[in-house]
């Protein structure tokens, strides 16, 4: 057996390429985390104007139901859903508190 096979340092072509890969998946997930993040701010930015969107629509149906005599089903079903919705946050909030999920 040669030494210098055992010592021999990797050529400037192999070098040149595992640098490319790392600094590829360096900004890959740059990106990914990036986008992510603009999403998850557009998501809570606009939460607030949905819940004013909702709350007026909801308002809406129970006027409109009491003009014309018909039930307001989606109020209904909606404060449902609102109701499961928050029960699933303290839930998971409660989890993560404690350390672990239930």
């Amino acid at each position: 057996m040669h030494p210098y096979v055992i010592t021999a340092k990797p050529g400037p072509v192999r070098r040149a390429l595992t640098w490319a890969r790392v600094w590829s998946v360096r900004l890959l997930a740059l990106t990914v985390m990036s986008v992510l993040g603009v999403l998850v701010l557009t998501v809570r930015c606009i939460r607030p104007v949905i819940n004013y969107v909702a709350t007026r629509a909801a308002w809406l149906e129970l006027w409109a139901s009491q003009h014309t005599g018909l039930p307001p089903f989606g109020a209904a079903v909606g404060s449902g859903l609102t109701d499961e919705f928050v029960a699933e946050f303290h839930r998971a909030r409660h989890a993560a508190a404690s350390g672990g999920a239930r």
